[in-house]
């Protein structure tokens, strides 16, 4: 039986410390034929050098690009424009994680359950770990809601890192990146928005991957008391950005305008619309606008940054 080609977009940037550990994860792929495409976003350490070798060990899977900075999110659109549409599925990668052996082939099983002619995306939760690789906590849970377009315009509920897309997903979304990326929140956050809006996304509760956390990026968590919860809540909405949840809902709906149906582009608009009326119509609004976040609370601070027009 033909295994299925995937290609592997992965985005450094002075990651040396811990590539080598990665890269022979993203190698020992079972039963599926990798292609690395590897875009460096600027390194000054020795993560180039490194690189380098393993393309000269590995000349027909290992492909490494040199680029100039453009942070992650130009970094990971450049690479998908840098990489040809001739692969089964393709899959995002962040440095410093390590796969398990079974990650591409256990996304690769359950996207091919599924019709071939939608958008699809497979992501899963991760086990998130130290710098040594010692197991902390299972990151992000299930979501208990759907993964829709009214979830996805308020929230990410689908880490990068994990994400395997199918071809349609891959082309359209390559074919359609906005010139200006000011307004794009995070590439993951874009994808899982077009996914939700037009085709199916499958959420395993599996973690596929040991998504390494350091000091100034530790995520998700469980440990922290009540008070710190809402704290840190409130602290992550308001930093997201002036006004990042409306900028990028209004991107989305100049981009994929004539795509969405009907009902999708008057939610959408009501949703800009609605933040330039009266204190009163906000409160009114938000307190049965369709869209969602996945926790109770996340959906109450929502509420509360629509009417305070922070959203």
């Amino acid at each position: 039986m033909n295994k299925s080609k995937v290609c592997i977009m992965l985005s450094t940037y002075n990651g040396v410390k811990y590539i080598d550990e990665q890269m022979e994860s993203l190698l020992a792929q079972h039963e599926v034929d990798v292609q690395i495409n590897i875009r460096d976003d600027g390194s000054s350490d020795g993560t180039v050098q490194k690189l380098n070798e393993y393309a000269k060990s590995h000349p027909d899977k290992i492909r490494v690009i040199k680029g100039r900075n453009l942070g992650v999110i130009g970094s990971f659109f450049e690479l998908m424009r840098q990489t040809e549409p001739v692969y089964d599925y393709y899959s995002f990668c962040d440095q410093d994680d390590v796969w398990k052996p079974d990650k591409l082939r256990r996304a690769v099983a359950k996207l091919q359950l599924r019709e071939t002619n939608i958008p699809l995306m497979y992501c899963s939760s991760t086990q998130m770990v130290d710098q040594d690789l010692n197991n902390l906590n299972v990151w992000p849970t299930l979501p208990p809601k759907p993964l829709s377009m009214y979830n996805a315009m308020v929230e990410n509920c689908c880490v990068g890192c994990t994400m395997v897309l199918n071809p349609i997903t891959f082309e359209r979304v390559k074919r359609s990146i906005p010139v200006d990326l000011k307004s794009i929140i995070m590439h993951d956050r874009w994808i899982y928005l077009y996914v939700s809006a037009f085709g199916e996304v499958i959420f395993d509760e599996e973690p596929m991957i040991l998504y390494r956390q350091h000091q100034g990026n530790v995520l998700g968590g469980g440990s922290e008391g009540w008070l710190m919860k809402w704290k840190n809540r409130l602290k992550r909405f308001f930093s997201e950005g002036s006004f990042s949840l409306s900028k990028q809902a209004s991107l989305f709906l100049e981009t994929y305008r004539e795509f969405l149906s009907v009902q999708q582009q008057k939610d959408i608009q009501r949703f800009l619309n609605h933040l330039d009326s009266s204190w009163v119509k906000r409160i009114s609004y938000a307190s049965k606008m369709p869209f969602y976040r996945q926790a109770s609370l996340d959906n109450l601070v929502l509420k509360l940054i629509y009417v305070l027009k922070k959203i």
